[in-house]
């Protein structure tokens, strides 16, 4: 694994934040944040080394579902792998997601040997 990759963590909640970050930071990835997904365009915008997006889906103002649509529809991060995060494990979300943009799907609460495989997998 480069120790260099970045990865854009996506989501409302701090508390989930903090703890992605401090698993991916152990697994020697450089970590950005958001709470927003318009923050995330803008950070996005500014930091061109983005490798891979967590989305968190359910979030206030713009939801995940068009964060990623937003983020397909940009030249500079249209490419970029996003892994869609949700506490709704209902039947059909993981096909929502794909459709929406995002190249993979965790469920809430996180897997990390699973998360882990798909962020290797994926960059």
């Amino acid at each position: 694994m480069d120790q260099h990759k970045v990865i854009l963590i996506v989501d409302d909640d701090q508390r989930n934040i903090f703890a992605l970050r401090l698993t991916l930071k152990a697994k020697g990835y450089q970590v950005l944040s958001s709470t927003s997904a318009s923050e995330a365009m803008e950070i996005l915008e500014g930091n061109k080394g983005v490798a891979l997006i967590l989305m968190d889906m359910m979030m206030p103002e713009i939801d995940g579902y068009e964060a990623i649509q937003l983020i397909r529809n940009s030249s500079f991060t249209g490419k970029i792998p996003v892994i869609a995060v949700t506490a709704q494990a209902m039947s059909g979300d993981r096909e929502k997601c794909l459709e929406a943009g995002a190249q993979s799907y965790v469920s809430k609460p996180i897997d990390v040997d699973k998360l882990m495989g798909e962020i290797e997998r994926l960059i």
